[in-house]
């Protein structure tokens, strides 16, 4: 039987195959792209927007080529056959259109994640290759047919192990990005990334368990799966954090798709950022399901007979504005069934053309036609008729209207009167102040109602009118040069005009409110409030969603503790299905079955968790001396932790979270730890997101993950928190961000008011 190293040099031979043909395919590709560069600007319309279209065509396949370059095959399925299957990032064909590589989210890779010694079809063994860089450096068989030959063999040559490829990952640096886990994805992980994309699917995990990877992978899946679907209306991610969506930004493209728009609610409206946070009981506030009819009642009290009316003189004829007639022409507007602002153009006309009826009422003869219409025209230009309709029907701009909503609180008291007046004031605030983040769902709400602006509405009908035309143009183009049937169709040449190709979907629904997607992924879901559900379903009319989270994470007071509760009023009870994953993969079991014990006792949802993988002083809790010490021991502890963790390669991450009156003072301490430490300068050049020691409040860590953590004063952090239940999960969550070590540094005092085992 061959020994180890003659099997690593075997699957090398392979994996140079396959490196070979990517590059290949890669030099194809470059070459295409010169030659159709090289031809330049010459030849007729047609023929340069044709070249235009393979230039970006080809553009496309070598991003893609190049995104697959790191761990492009890591596995392997034997048959009884003989038939030897590699899967990878990507399918590939050899010259002879043989495949080489299959893509790990085709159905003949799901063997390589589901198949067990009890179900495992015609497969007999299941390699994983481990690469470095091109360099195979191990291979693991799992032998699925127990009565095969290859149990023998795979022993007496050292190939036979399981699970080898999951522990590596699991025990290697971090870094200030997520990597995927094509190669290591789990059975019950498998099984939720290719679940039917038709209704709502909610996995529910708890710290560590893959949700996020999980979800990632899922995108990508479906991609590959309905691209003929997706490709268009594209798939949005929607993260916590801007830190989070640095942190994943590298996933999917690894996966070979790159065309995802990823966002957070502070940006999801296109040319809006909102930077302030609200505390947590106005955002409850303005996260309740009422706050859409808050917003209504705002639009419906600008449309109103005003109480004094004018009469104006049209050529010495006086021409009274009637209550009835105004009343006519709000229910004509309210009929159109337009939003306020387009509706408003009906009001206005129905007004106008009710006091024209009355000039005309008023004169002693039958004026014609032309007359009629100079009437019409006066009445217009008159000052008293446009402040008067303007006053029965104010035309708005959804960010004037939110501002006027919290700087006018007797306003608010009456849109919404089941406020208290303690609530009236939370949410009361001086006009012109910054948006806030949760304010992002209620201005969407007033966009949806009020619509666009009349001047901005006119413009993009005029641009509407020009795509049109452009899309004419290239019908006819292709039509007379006899093209058009196959490698360039119309949309092809219409987005070459434009600039834009199919795989700028991602950037079109960036600039578009109004965009409706075919998948939304989002993540840290238990925290959405019913406001920012709404934005969302907005956005997903289909209601495909892949919804990723655990309730016993939730730190809003308007998030949620029961997916029931949410899901059934969004989706309908048979509208959406509950996945649980339940192994913790991140977490040492020590720092696992802390944090599980820490947060049941405080009343949360825990989910089933079991740790895989055990690490010897995973866990210590240290209290100082006295209150002044504390600062000492913070960096004493953060001095030793970044020398066993924090590489000079950039690998290894290292979070000191601590409650927000402490920040400074355990800035300072960590400060003062890295003094000489090497790369010490870089380190604090780092940005936020890619910062190798990080210095941060529980709330920015949901979502990420490090080798190291300290947690300093939980018990402060707990009575800085808004409720019990709150503060009870950002324990948690910070608790369970480490992949390797937890230290708990407390005061004596801290430590009185919250406990923990030393």
């Amino acid at each position: 039987m061959s020994s180890y190293s003659s099997q690593l040099n075997e699957e090398q031979g392979a994996v140079d195959s396959t490196y070979a043909r990517l590059d290949d395919l890669r030099r194809q590709a470059r070459t295409r792209l010169d030659v159709v560069r090289a031809a330049g600007s010459h030849g007729s319309p047609t023929q340069r927007t044709e070249r235009d279209s393979f230039a970006t065509m080809y553009e496309d396949r070598l991003a893609q080529l190049r995104a697959v370059e790191d761990r492009l095959v890591f596995g392997r399925l034997d048959t009884r056959a003989g038939e030897r299957r590699y899967i990878g990032r990507i399918g590939l064909l050899n010259a002879d259109h043989e495949p080489i590589l299959t893509d790990w989210r085709a159905d003949a890779a799901r063997p390589f994640y589901e198949a067990t010694p009890s179900n495992h079809g015609d497969v007999v063994m299941r390699r994983h290759i481990t690469l470095s860089f091109r360099r195979v450096t191990g291979i693991e068989d799992e032998i699925l047919d127990l009565q095969s030959p290859r149990v023998g063999q795979a022993a007496d040559s050292g190939t036979l192990a399981g699970e080898g490829a999951l522990m590596a990952s699991l025990s290697s640096r971090r870094t200030g990005r997520m990597t995927d886990i094509v190669a290591t994805i789990q059975a019950e992980q498998d099984r939720i990334i290719r679940a039917d994309m038709a209704q709502a699917l909610v996995v529910q995990g708890g710290p560590g368990t893959g949700k996020t990877a999980v979800a990632l992978h899922r995108a990508a899946y479906l991609l590959y799966t309905h691209r003929r679907m997706l490709e268009r209306s594209g798939v949005l991610v929607l993260g916590p954090s801007s830190a989070f969506l640095h942190y994943i930004d590298q996933v999917l493209p690894s996966l070979g798709e790159t065309g995802v728009l990823s966002r957070t609610m502070a940006d999801l409206i296109p040319g809006i950022r909102a930077e302030r946070q609200d505390d947590p009981h106005t955002a409850r506030l303005k996260g309740d399901r009422r706050m859409a009819q808050v917003v209504a009642n705002a639009v419906t009290a600008r449309e109103r007979v005003p109480s004094t009316l004018p009469t104006v003189m049209v050529d010495g004829v006086p021409v009274p504005m009637l209550a009835v007639d105004l009343q006519e022409a709000l229910a004509d507007a309210h009929r159109s069934r337009q939003t306020h602002n387009q509706a408003r153009a009906v009001f206005v006309r129905a007004a106008l053309h009710a006091m024209t009826t009355r000039y005309a009422e008023r004169v002693e003869y039958e004026p014609k036609e032309e007359e009629l219409a100079r009437v019409t025209s006066l009445l217009r230009l008159n000052d008293k008729v446009r402040r008067t309709l303007n006053l029965a029907w104010l035309p708005m701009k959804p960010t004037w209207l939110v501002d006027n909503l919290w700087s006018r609180p007797d306003r608010l008291r009456r849109y919404a009167p089941w406020l208290g007046q303690d609530e009236i004031e939370l949410l009361t605030r001086p006009s012109g102040a910054d948006l806030t983040v949760s304010d992002i769902p209620i201005l969407d709400e007033a966009m949806e109602l009020l619509g666009p602006d009349p001047r901005e509405e006119e413009r993009r009908r005029a641009k509407e009118a020009q795509q049109e035309e452009e899309r004419r143009f290239a019908q006819d183009t292709l039509a007379q040069n006899g093209i058009g049937s196959g490698i360039v169709t119309s949309r092809m040449l219409l987005d070459s005009i434009n600039g834009h190709d199919e795989t700028m979907a991602a950037q079109q629904a960036a600039n578009d409110r109004e965009w409706v997607f075919g998948h939304i992924v989002v993540d840290e879901a238990q925290e959405l409030t019913a406001m920012d559900w709404r934005m969302l379903i907005r956005r997903c009319p289909s209601r495909s969603f892949t919804i990723v989270g655990d309730v016993a994470q939730t730190s809003a007071l308007g998030g949620t503790r029961s997916w029931a509760e949410t899901m059934d009023p969004l989706f309908g009870p048979d509208g959406w299905d509950l996945r649980q994953l339940t192994i913790d993969y991140r977490n040492p079991s020590q720092v696992s079955q802390m944090a599980s014990a820490f947060a049941q006792s405080e009343g949360l949802q825990v989910s089933t968790l079991k740790a895989v993988r055990q690490v010897e002083g995973a866990v210590e809790c240290l209290v100082a001396p006295d209150d002044d010490r504390l600062p000492e021991v913070v960096q004493s502890q953060v001095r030793t932790l970044a020398e066993q963790y924090v590489g000079q390669d950039g690998t290894g991450r290292l979070a000191v979270i601590a409650p927000d009156g402490l920040i400074g003072t355990v800035r300072e301490s960590v400060g003062q730890a890295l003094i000489g430490f090497p790369r010490a300068e870089a380190i604090r050049d780092q940005p936020v997101w890619d910062r190798q020691v990080l210095v941060t409040q529980t709330g920015d860590t949901k979502g990420l993950e490090f080798d190291a953590v300290v947690l300093v004063n939980p018990g402060r952090i707990e009575d800085e928190a808004p409720s019990r239940l709150t503060a009870a999960s950002d324990l948690y969550v910070a608790m369970t961000r480490p992949t390797q070590k937890l230290v708990v540094i407390q005061t004596r005092e801290d430590a009185a008011a919250l406990p923990f085992p030393r």
